[in-house]
């Protein structure tokens, strides 16, 4: 079967470990199903797989791909959730529970074999490209603003970088729940798109606000640290999934942080509950994932590229 996998490890130069090719289709086990993968999604922690990070050299070659949206055996059409081994599910006892490329091959591919509990029921109204949207971008955008947060209808919430895969799913979770969502962006048109998404307002990186707001949600890291701390009101919440800038900033505004008693949460992924409430949201309240493009997964080089240099708005999807 087609393929898009790490066939080694750069740190250098992540996009040389890609390969695209023929690999063997998986094959059936006990406990487990085998999906045929209409659509998949891009994630920054594809490009760290290829650095290395999370993916040792002994478990070359890997399919790439954490999200996917496709038919089981049985023809009934499901989204994966990502997160392997959770709660000893499919996998040997004593098994640490890892995402979809760490140890079991992922969703790049045109079959995925995964555990028969990963799988939940795609939404009618969504097509499979939303649908694989919704598995790690969206799952963490979710768990960052419902569960980590501590926000309520009407408090303000910064969004650091205004068009990435969880930024964007903030924005449109947020305003459908009855937040008021601030972004910042270096680039003026992803900022305006933004707006055009449900933003209430948009900035440049790193400008003073016009008020402090409850809560940030940081996915870049040591680029935007210190504005998101000078940015929450005193008591308030960032909450931080990701450090594609970097993860050591050069100023950790520590006196700040104890000084105006702010809360500063690690928010990772989501549990299989949280995707079921994300996707039953979705199909009943109308909220959509955005999609950047859908290619063909024949491209895969180009959509790991463009999300490498940020040219993205929304996720990227690849179609076997």
């Amino acid at each position: 079967m087609f393929a898009a996998y790490a066939a080694r490890i750069d740190a250098d130069d992540p996009l040389s470990a890609l390969e695209l090719g023929e690999l063997p289709e998986p094959e059936p086990r006990p406990g487990w199903s085998v999906v045929t993968v209409k659509a998949a999604t891009l994630n920054h922690h594809d490009l760290w797989s290829l650095r290395g990070v999370g993916l040792p050299a002994e478990r070359l070659p890997m399919i790439l791909g954490c999200d996917a949206a496709g038919i089981d055996e049985h023809g009934n059409e499901v989204v994966v959730y990502p997160v392997v081994g959770w709660h000893g599910q499919g996998v040997p006892p004593g098994e640490a529970r890892s995402i979809l490329t760490e140890r079991y091959h992922g969703t790049f591919a045109q079959k995925l074999a995964v555990p028969t509990w990963n799988l939940l029921p795609k939404p009618a109204g969504l097509s499979f490209a939303e649908a694989a949207c919704l598995p790690t971008a969206w799952l963490t955008a979710y768990r960052m603003l419902f569960s980590n947060a501590g926000v309520r209808p009407g408090d303000t919430v910064l969004v650091q970088g205004a068009g990435g895969g969880v930024a964007t799913a903030l924005i449109v979770l947020g305003r459908a729940a009855g937040l008021r969502m601030w972004v910042t962006g270096r680039d003026e048109e992803k900022r305006a798109r933004a707006i055009g998404l449900g933003a209430d307002a948009a900035f440049e990186s790193g400008a003073r606000l016009p008020d402090r707001v409850d809560a940030v949600m940081e996915t870049v890291g040591a680029a935007t640290w210190s504005h998101s701390v000078k940015s929450l009101r005193p008591g308030g919440t960032i909450v931080i999934s990701g450090a594609t800038s970097g993860s050591s900033p050069s100023n950790a505004e520590l006196t700040r942080i104890f000084y105006h008693e702010l809360k500063v949460v690690g928010s990772t992924m989501g549990t299989k509950e949280e995707l079921a409430a994300l996707l039953a949201l979705c199909g009943h309240a109308g909220v959509r994932p955005l999609l950047d493009s859908v290619l063909p997964l024949t491209e895969a080089r180009e959509a790991f590229g463009r999300l490498a240099k940020g040219d993205v708005f929304g996720k990227i999807a690849l179609e076997p």
